[in-house]
């Protein structure tokens, strides 16, 4: 009594009613004056004890002092040590409590009829709203849309067979965004093991999601690119013999019917390479011309266009801050047509009429951005926005309107090319593209290019107007697809050059031995089997390190040659070409010391 149990009694619930009661003379003369005495000088009560031992004050008093009376100090002991127990038991849920506030899950109770009776801290950061607003509230009328309740019979019925349930779910934040969480549901029990509440734990996904996205349409769009690269490739070996054929046949027909026939075709070769020219957009193997750039000066372009040829029930609007913008470094033809290709989209989203907004400005993407783009990379970048007004893009095909080929548009009124070549032009320059959508509200894409400096490519060729004959230079003609071969044979022979030809690198190679001395020039695929131009321009070049070479191809772009095979190539000719680019090439890399 004279141990343990004072300091026990210090701590218990009960000294506050000793001291205000009388205390029965069998106490005074008990075993264990100086623990009464202490109990009765302390001063430790909760609020809920005061109110419990306000409603009866004489019952702790007397439980001691028949415990006394039949001198049973153990019942004492007993006593204060169960009210120190609870009291040790309290503080532990705080504790607990404290824990479940400092986790960045969100934690919520509710019972069977979806009433709140717990939320952490973390369910206010999650969804924003604060633990007085939500208890008490139905948790599916907060935390879902109309249209996503349905989700939740599946939910239901798993706990009632299983008593838990996990997955993904989309809700929705205070402010109306919507989230999507891990969640884990469990069904908690009373004594009884009958049900009487849900415990639910939601982890935020949602960042996560959007990169798993991100990166899934990059793997699809890498692939799609590779296939349509190798598309384009064959298309424009297919497409050079015909545009060269159709050149030479126009030396050869005189009469006004043959000759329109003629232009008709040429037309027709000239669409389609400019078709091919969008796939390999979308794939960057193109054809770049970067310079440095006002973005200002590029959408007033772009304004201008609209402003002349869309509906006048589009209202357009223009805003691009002053200061001016900072300047980019890129292909205007191809940024314009990127832009121009969201502005159409825009008007075909709003056949009623609309508002179309077209506005720019400067931003600095940090590494918080990061996490949400896989394409951005920190650094300044303009962003230039159009939105519009129109009916918007739904929710189940958003993730894939980029890809080629893909258009809800009817038949016959797209391609399905512009949201493609849209995104292998920005990515081409070392940007990303950004959409929001909304049924009914329209559509805002965001395009951000990076503010930095770029190697310029090379020089636009130059030469004269009319097409310059050979005087009989040997010309190591090299290409694996015969009909280019037959051509373009055909066609040097007709301008007084002399030709001979390789099937691929390594005949090539066996022909540069036997007439080295004599050849003045190799016009060289970059693709062919068994041995590949870079390693064609590689052994030419240990032969004879002046060799001339004009490298051709249907795929890469000059710029990409060029950081494949750095100066060992003359000059670069992209397929198709025409009689006159091929002469002009030809001649200036003969020119050339």
């Amino acid at each position: 009594a004279q141990s343990a149990v004072p300091e026990a009694i210090a701590q218990s619930a009960v000294p506050e009613a000793i001291a205000q009661s009388a205390v029965p003379e069998a106490i005074a003369q008990s075993a264990v004056p100086e623990a009464i005495a202490q109990l009765i000088n302390s001063g430790v009560c909760t609020p809920f004890e005061k109110e419990y031992i306000r409603k009866d004050s004489r019952r702790v008093p007397v439980l001691i002092g028949i415990a006394l009376l039949e001198k049973s100090q153990q019942s004492i002991v007993g006593f204060v040590l169960n009210l120190t127990q609870r009291k040790q038991a309290e503080q532990k849920i705080r504790e607990q409590a404290a824990l479940l506030d400092i986790t960045t899950d969100a934690i919520l109770v509710r019972d069977l009829d979806n009433q709140i009776q717990f939320w952490n801290k973390g369910a206010e950061d999650l969804y924003g709203w604060k633990t007085e607003e939500v208890i008490g509230k139905n948790a599916n009328e907060l935390l879902y849309r109309q249209e996503t309740l349905s989700q939740l019979q599946d939910i239901q019925t798993s706990l009632i067979e299983h008593g838990s349930w996990q997955g993904e779910l989309s809700q929705v934040h205070k402010d109306g965004k919507e989230i999507i969480v891990a969640s884990r549901w469990t069904l908690m029990q009373d004594n009884q093991g009958q049900p009487k509440s849900i415990l639910t734990v939601n982890t935020d996904i949602t960042e996560k999601k959007q990169l798993e996205a991100q990166f899934l349409q990059a793997q699809r769009m890498e692939s799609l690119g590779t296939l349509a690269s190798g598309i384009a490739h064959d298309l424009n070996n297919a497409l050079t013999p015909m545009m060269m054929t159709v050149q030479l046949l126009q030396t050869q027909l005189f009469d006004k019917q043959g000759k329109q026939w003629l232009s008709i075709l040429e037309n027709n070769v000239r669409r389609a390479a400019d078709l091919v020219k969008q796939v390999l957009w979308f794939s960057r193997g193109h054809e770049v011309n970067f310079t440095t750039l006002q973005v200002r000066d590029l959408i007033l372009e772009v304004e201008q266009i609209v402003r002349q040829t869309f509906p006048k029930a589009i209202d357009i609007c223009v805003d691009i801050p002053t200061p001016n913008l900072w300047t980019i470094s890129g292909d205007a033809t191809q940024l314009h047509q990127a832009l121009m290709n969201l502005c159409i989209n825009a008007r075909d989203a709003m056949p009623e009429g609309g508002v179309l907004r077209i506005f720019a400005k400067n931003i600095w993407v940090d590494t918080q951005f990061l996490r949400k783009n896989i394409d951005a990379q920190v650094g300044p970048y303009v962003a230039i926005t159009i939105s519009d007004t129109g009916t918007g893009i739904p929710k189940e095909i958003i993730d894939r309107i980029f890809e080629p080929f893909f258009t809800t548009k009817e038949l016959g009124q797209g391609t399905g090319l512009g949201l493609s070549t849209v995104m292998g032009i920005v990515k081409s320059h070392g940007g990303f593209v950004n959409v929001v959508s909304e049924i009914r509200k329209g559509t805002e894409f965001q395009v951000c290019l990076p503010v930095k400096h770029t190697v310029e490519t090379d020089e636009i060729l130059t030469g004269h107007n009319e097409l310059l004959v050979g005087h009989g230079e040997l010309v190591l003609l090299v290409d694996d697809d015969d009909s280019i071969r037959e051509i373009t044979k055909n066609l040097l022979e007709r301008n007084a050059y002399k030709v001979v030809v390789a099937r691929d690198g390594i005949e090539a190679v066996a022909l540069y031995t036997q007439h080295q001395h004599e050849i003045s020039v190799v016009l060289l695929d970059m693709m062919m089997p068994s041995m590949d131009g870079s390693t064609t321009i590689r052994i030419l070049k240990r032969m004879n390190p002046k060799v001339k070479i004009i490298g051709v191809s249907g795929l890469v772009s000059n710029h990409e040659i060029i950081k494949i095979v750095g100066d060992s190539i003359t000059t670069f000719l992209s397929k198709p070409f025409t009689s006159d680019e091929l002469l002009k090439n030809l001649q200036l890399t003969l020119n050339t010391n």
